[in-house]
């Protein structure tokens, strides 16, 4: 998300002598992507960031693949995954291929015995349960049901969860995330025709800042590994931040549909766009007015992209027997569309409750060996008239 955020103490004149009121320095670090070209932060340290005492163990963490050649549509029960104490080992990936990574989570607890750091993606977290902070060293956010936390690949965070009862929907991206291009101008502003504004996204407001030395566990993730560091400082010791590279949160509720006379492509439904894939939002709106539109979407072949569809609330008009915390897989290369009776039923219908979240990836998508657990395998027959 183009967009200028400070928070915090910062000098007038970036790479200058910074100090505090006792004449001890403040130690400048560039948090950037892409090199040198892409979306980048100035953060002011209490310490060196890069004081690391020891490395401890390193451990693979890459998903196990039960199919790596995908050609059945399948329908996973999302919320049969197991709650799990810590919150690295409750993200149980799903779906996969080389852009991005769909995991679901449930977490008990919140993350506080370490920081966690992913260098190999940027993270979407969808809250479909629960409320809490993510916690930063750019600063903190509070969530509930129906954000999105937005966090850039690198960034140093910890999460507290307010109940033991917590659902995430997770997509991991190669790529940053931004939002689509066709949302903004050339200077980066969202235009007036975007279903939201900068109003509707959420940087972090409230920076913790700690001078402390002491034995700081940070994992950190790179290449699909797990790697244990003990840093000699406490992570979150910015004092101050300024520029483009930082996380935000932005709420499914926020989203303002586009309708039309007639049925509506799955694009307008855009909300994130990477590399290799797209995320998008359905959320209750007001259907076609044509007098003789079918609201249900047409039958459509899926040759580029694979579709994976997370229901979240309300009825799934174009589904059958959907529940909340079910994902559908429809995978590239055999058309898809209502359910046998789905489209009779939405024609005169005037509105919809449904919420969900689309992924849409443009390379087929490995199916893990945990999807599997949870997958009805017959899904595929769904189509057929009985």
């Amino acid at each position: 998300m183009p967009r200028y955020h400070q928070l915090g103490k910062i000098p007038p004149k970036r790479h200058t002598v910074f100090q505090d009121d006792d004449n001890n320095y403040y130690y400048e670090e560039l948090f950037g992507t892409i090199g040198f070209d892409g979306m980048s932060s100035l953060l002011y340290h209490t310490q060196r960031p890069t004081q690391v005492k020891e490395v401890l163990k390193s451990y693979d963490v890459a998903p196990k693949i039960a199919v790596a050649k995908n050609m059945k549509s399948l329908s996973l029960r999302g919320f049969e995954t197991p709650a799990i104490d810590d919150y690295l080992k409750s993200r149980i990936p799903v779906l996969v291929n080389n852009d991005c990574q769909i995991s679901l989570a449930a977490p008990k607890k919140s993350l506080r015995e370490y920081f966690y750091k992913n260098t190999d993606s940027d993270e979407v977290l969808f809250i479909h349960k629960g409320t809490g902070k993510l916690r930063t060293f750019l600063g903190n956010i509070d969530f509930k049901y129906g954000d999105y936390l937005v966090i850039p690949r690198g960034m140093i965070y910890q999460i507290d969860f307010d109940t033991e009862e917590n659902r995430l929907f997770i997509v991991e991206s190669r790529s940053p995330i931004y939002t689509p291009k066709r949302y903004r101008n050339w200077f980066g502003q969202h235009l007036e025709h975007a279903p939201y504004c900068e109003r509707d996204m959420h940087p972090p407001s409230e920076l913790e800042t700690y001078n402390e030395a002491g034995d700081f566990l940070v994992k950190v993730k790179k290449q699909e590994v797990m790697h244990e560091y003990i840093y000699a400082y406490h992570p979150f010791s910015v004092v101050g931040w300024d520029g483009y590279n930082f996380p935000y949160k932005f709420s499914i509720h926020d989203f303002e549909p586009i309708t039309g006379r007639i049925h509506q492509p799955p694009p307008v439904h855009q909300t994130f766009e990477a590399a290799g894939f797209v995320i998008c939002s359905f959320v209750p709106r007001m259907y076609d007015y044509h007098p003789k539109a079918i609201p249900a979407p047409y039958n459509h072949s899926n040759i580029d992209s694979d579709e994976v569809l997370y229901y979240v609330a309300g009825d799934f008009m174009s589904r059958n027997n959907i529940d909340i915390g079910q994902i559908t897989l429809h995978p590239a290369g055999i058309p898809h569309g209502p359910h046998p009776g789905a489209m009779e039923r939405s024609i005169g219908k005037t509105e919809t409750e449904e919420l969900a979240v689309m992924v849409d990836t443009f390379k087929p998508l490995m199916v893990t060996e945990a999807a599997m657990k949870i997958a009805d395998e017959d899904y595929y027959k769904s189509w057929l008239n009985h």
